[in-house]
């Protein structure tokens, strides 16, 4: 722990670094939290107060996270005094969760230099208001097909956060306590981050390049074969233009009839099948997503045609990409009735909560996918 008679005697000399959380409606709360909570306990540890913090609505109203709690705001983005970073605090429908109003604020605050950052999926607000064109940036996995596919000049990767020339881009989950500690080594040293760092049990400090997405990440356990990652991280990276069974044989240096057996053993289906389920999965994120056309949906997915990427998604996915869109876009949402859930309490914001999500791409799609 970092000991205040230590550091009081340099206390006037630490600049007291002003942060703002634009809080979009349907925000993710432990994002917000693994953000703002470093802040806090960078100043308890350290004795004096080097970090301020507001949280912004466009009104100054109160808005609802994605858990369906009600968070207040101290300010609306008209009133919202001098700041040093304003972090762009999104989540569930990221599409259609923020305004033009909130975009052009966005936009004034970058023209007068200020450093602007987002966590979970808020990166995708930054992207619509052209302020990370040319930038490395890093957003939550469900929402990066739709980023990449509507912001090509956007830099995605898939890492935990990216820090470039005044953008500070983090995903979802703990990932902003790994950037804001690593934002407090810069600042204020090693030392104190580490110290941080304790205070909240984490056993490192995951660097910028730590990926988000490990593929095969839940066998590990299993022993799962390096190839295999090997073989779908090439099957991730060309879903446009699926890659014959073949060459992803010879890409690892194996044969086919071996690469068969991995599959089987390991995912319990053939690579094909696993190949058509990354496709799948990137067109349910388009539809949900995206603006864009079933046809070009088609294309970007590698499927040879309308007619069958259409058979393909009602077959392994029950519905058909027209009606996907529909629920999605139209609201067509199936309130939870209070009597089914039997002896359990009902809790009225996991109801809202579980409607809120219905237009995402991972809803219900741990029981479809089985």
């Amino acid at each position: 722990m970092v000991s205040t008679s230590q550091t009081n005697g340099a206390s006037s000399n630490k600049k007291v670094t002003r942060v703002g959380f634009l809080l979009l409606d349907n925000f993710t709360m432990i994002a917000l939290a693994s953000a703002l909570e470093p802040l806090r306990m960078a100043n308890q540890l350290y004795g004096e107060e080097l970090y301020q913090w507001c949280m912004i609505t466009e009104s100054g109203d109160p808005v609802s996270a994605s858990d369906g709690l009600s968070l207040s705001a101290d300010t609306s983005m008209y009133d919202v005094p001098e700041l040093d970073m304003i972090i762009v605090a999104g989540g569930l429908d990221i599409t259609r969760a923020f305004t033009s109003k909130q975009v052009n604020w966005l936009q004034q605050k970058a023209r007068k230099g200020i450093t602007l950052g987002s966590i979970c999926t808020g990166a995708y607000v930054l992207a619509n208001a052209g302020l990370l064109d040319g930038y490395n940036c890093s957003v939550h996995w469900e929402c990066m097909t739709a980023l990449q596919e509507s912001f090509p000049k956007v830099r995605c990767n898939n890492r935990l956060f990216s820090m470039d020339e005044g953008r500070f881009t983090a995903t979802g989950g703990s990932a902003p306590l790994d950037m804001f500690l690593t934002i407090i080594a810069r600042e204020h040293g090693a030392k104190l981050s580490s110290a941080v760092s304790d205070m909240f049990i984490c056993d490192r400090i995951r660097s910028e390049f730590d990926q988000q997405r490990v593929p095969l990440r839940q066998l590990n356990k299993g022993g799962c074969k390096p190839k295999l990652v090997d073989v779908i991280e090439l099957m991730e990276n060309n879903l446009e233009e699926p890659i014959d069974l073949d060459e992803l044989a010879a890409f690892v240096d194996v044969s086919r009839r071996q690469l068969e057996r991995m599959f089987h053993k390991y995912l319990d289906c053939s690579p094909s099948r696993y190949y058509l389920r990354l496709r799948l999965d990137r067109a349910r994120q388009l539809l949900k997503q995206s603006s864009m056309s079933i046809v070009e949906i088609s294309a970007a997915c590698g499927f040879i045609s309308t007619p069958h990427f259409s058979r393909c998604y009602r077959k392994h996915l029950g519905i058909s990409p027209r009606d996907e869109r529909k629920v999605a876009w139209m609201g067509n949402i199936t309130p939870v009735d209070p009597e089914s859930v039997g002896n359990l309490v009902y809790m009225p914001h996991s109801t809202r909560a579980l409607n809120n999500a219905h237009a995402e791409p991972s809803f219900g799609s741990i029981a479809v996918m089985s």
